[in-house]
């Protein structure tokens, strides 16, 4: 019994410090509905970038100033959705296991995950400016990666691997620009939702 004791305090106390050197709240149902929004974020940019285009024939990428902004305000809208919506839900999942949403760990957390994010959104806009828009969609996925790949060690582990999926598929990606909405939409939808799925049944259900 002693032994047995023993063993629960070392875990017990492994869990603590687990929890102090980490933010552990994440919501795995974030994911699943930045999935679902990035989806539908993708459906609203190819109608806007191919308006008007026959889906059978050869269809060519449009990109003036009204298309840009509209571009700039699905993705700001979007990125304001995902955001609202994964705050609320990992505040609510904070509170129910007794946890500070908002302590030195998601500090860092969110430091190092916005160095990344808003180094690639600048770069994109500028790519956007200059019409170069095929590859704004792997330049997204290659700096979203590199922000979970920075924040991972504030967070769940699972984070990193993530990451790493995204540098990898925005890579390819940039191999196959044609195809760079498609690569974009599994990267940010499909994947996003696989990973909240896991997340939920893993540690929120």
């Amino acid at each position: 019994m002693t032994k047995e004791k023993y063993i629960e305090d070392l875990q017990e106390i492994r869990s603590i410090m687990s929890r102090s050197s980490r933010f552990i709240s994440l919501s795995g149902l974030s994911g699943i509905i930045a999935g679902v929004l990035a989806l539908v974020g993708l459906y609203l940019a190819y109608e806007t970038v191919y308006a008007g285009q026959d889906y059978l024939s050869y269809r060519t990428a449009r990109l003036n100033r009204a298309i840009f902004w509209q571009l700039i305000a699905i993705a700001s809208t979007l990125i304001v959705l995902a955001i609202g919506s994964g705050i609320l839900l990992t505040r609510r999942k904070a509170q129910r296991e007794n946890e500070k949403l908002w302590d030195a760990q998601s500090k860092r957390l969110l430091i190092n995950l916005f160095i990344p994010l808003l180094t690639g959104g600048v770069l994109c806009i500028i790519l956007l400016s200059k019409g170069l828009i095929g590859l704004v969609p792997p330049i997204t996925l290659i700096f979203y990666g590199l922000a979970l790949i920075n924040a991972s060690k504030y967070t769940l582990s699972e984070i990193r691997s993530l990451g790493i999926i995204e540098v990898s598929i925005g890579l390819v990606a940039c191999v196959f620009e044609g195809y760079s909405l498609l690569f974009w939409g599994i990267g940010f939808g499909i994947l996003h939702i696989i990973y909240g799925v896991i997340m939920h049944l893993k540690y929120d259900a």
